[in-house]
């Protein structure tokens, strides 16, 4: 059984494309493409289930329409749109030095100068130059900090952790 602790997200499944069984997969990490994947992880009703791709195609950037075995008419793939697709931990490239945006969200925040716990990153905002953490913090409230290279100090994926250089006040902001 794959547990939530053992994937991220990368993406969604959108529309049927055409009525073979192909579908739109909108990503964020093309993670499934660098390490050439047997399959990926679609949440069907909260269970991660794995389903084994027979062929994608890149439509763009952030596009491709991908066959899954035992998906072949467009009924099928109907059924799965709007599904959240997610990747395994253990098949990705990244290491502590190579993580993508999309691996990192779940991870906690520990500011380094009291060592405890700022909030753990819901997602995050790459749409602009400045890059930020929307970070949940431990008493529930959404905030959005810089994910500047300047803050970041350290990451231990092992401990799904970052640590992070809090700039005093910075957390009194609203």
């Amino acid at each position: 059984m794959i547990r939530n602790e053992e994937v991220y997200k990368i993406g969604r499944l959108g529309k049927p494309h055409g009525v073979k069984g192909e579908i739109s997969f909108n990503f964020n990490d093309d993670v499934f493409d660098r390490v050439d994947a047997d399959y990926l992880v679609l949440d069907i009703d909260g269970i991660m289930v794995p389903f084994f791709m027979e062929e994608y195609r890149f439509k763009g950037e952030e596009t491709a329409l991908i066959t899954f075995e035992g998906i072949t008419t467009q009924e099928k793939a109907q059924e799965l749109t709007g599904t959240d697709v997610y990747f395994p931990y253990k098949l990705a490239d990244a290491d502590e030095e190579n993580l993508s945006w999309a691996q990192i969200v779940g991870f906690s925040l520990v500011d380094i100068n009291t060592g405890k716990k700022v909030g753990t990153i819901k997602s995050v905002d790459d749409s602009t130059i400045n890059i930020l953490f929307e970070i949940e913090t431990p008493d529930g409230k959404d905030s959005l900090i810089p994910a500047s290279d300047d803050l970041i100090q350290g990451v231990d994926v092992e401990k799904r952790e970052i640590e992070y250089d809090l700039p005093e006040g910075l957390m009194d902001l609203d």
